[in-house]
Order: structure tokens, then sequence, then C-alpha cells
């Protein structure tokens, strides 16, 4: 998986993918929209300004990832979760439940707009395809990148992209080595496209 993004002259981006590419990158997509959840969508007949100022959850999520794509406004990163001080945590309590709703339909937007943009690809003979995203198109994908390696770093325990905990050099019949090279890939791919933003 070597493919990279590259600026087009209209200022978005274009990637040249694979059939087994397309397939991995729509995996992981649903795969978030999964983990993120269907969210609190209004009723038939709702009154959408009362959707609008809904509250969401006051507590962070139990699941690791999810805490690490919704974490605490305000902590301390040097500090455990449980070592706030009673008014941080109240403080992160309220920004919680008045922002997590909102986060999570964004994040949910951008997952989908992967999808869509994958599954509208026009395959050529060898089976492959190239994706073309405009500007608005990168930064939901980019969104999207990011909550992937996220949530793979967070479920491979990686805590720097120095060292790695060892987990670049694992042997082949290590069952996290596919998950390694899925960071690796996406990280690539996030780095490509933020250059193709920047220009």
């Amino acid at each position: 998986m070597s493919g990279q993004f590259e600026a087009t002259a209209d200022g978005g981006a274009a990637l040249a993918l694979d059939e087994v590419e397309i397939s991995i990158l729509r995996s992981l997509a649903v795969q978030l929209l999964e983990l993120v959840g269907p969210g609190d969508e209004p009723a038939e007949g709702d009154d959408p300004l009362a959707a609008l100022f809904a509250e969401g959850p006051s507590e962070p999520p139990s699941d690791p990832v999810l805490a690490r794509l919704f974490p605490d406004a305000y902590r301390d990163p040097e500090s455990g979760p449980g070592d706030q001080d009673e008014d941080a945590r109240t403080a992160s309590r309220d920004f919680r439940r008045f922002t997590e709703n909102d986060l999570r339909a964004g994040k949910r937007e951008n997952a989908l707009a992967v999808v869509h943009g994958l599954d509208a690809l026009t395959a050529r003979a060898d089976g492959g395809a190239v994706l073309r995203l405009t500007a608005a198109q990168s930064r939901c994908w980019l969104g999207t990148l990011n909550d992937l390696r996220l949530a793979i770093g967070t479920r491979l325990e990686v805590t720097d992209d120095e060292g790695g905990g060892g987990l670049y050099d694992l042997p082949d019949g290590d069952p996290r080595k596919p998950m390694v090279m899925a960071y690796l890939w996406l990280g690539a791919l996030q780095e490509t496209l933020v250059e193709t933003l920047v220009r």
C-alpha cells in the first residue's frame, strides 16, 4: 500500500487505490461509524429546535477508543483519569453534555463522506480507481483518517510515534501486524493529504 495523495490543480487531492485498499478503507470507515454510533436522531414530528439543544452524556465513555476520540475537555494531560479536582470534573461533565452529540455527528458525517466517496469510484480495468477530492472533501477525509489512526493506535496501545513500543518490528506471524500496517498506511495517507491542503 504505497499510494499517496497528490494535490490537484483545483485545490483538491487525488489518490490512486487498488481494490484491496478501497476495501480496507471502506471497512475501517464503516467500523468507525459503528463505534461512534448512530446518534440520537429526532423522531418524526419532534421539535427540531429542541433537538438542537438536546443534552448528551455527561460521563466519559468506558471504551478506551471512544475515550480517546471524545476526551475530557478539562484535564491535565499528565494526570490519570481519576486525578482531576472537582471543578475540572464538573467542567468536563458540562462541556461533554453540551458538545459530545455534535462531535459524534461530525465524526459520522466525515466517515460517511469517506464511505460514499469510495462507493462512487469508477473501477479501472485493473480493478483500481482514482479517488478525486475537493478541498472540502479532503477535510472530511482528513478527520476520518485521524480518527481511524487514534482508534487503531489506542487498540495497539501506541503511546508515541517515535518508539512505537516495538510494534514496528513485529514478526509477520504476530496477530497485531495487520493493524500496525494499517496504522502506518493511514499515517502516510494522512501526512500526504495534509500536504495537499497546505499548498
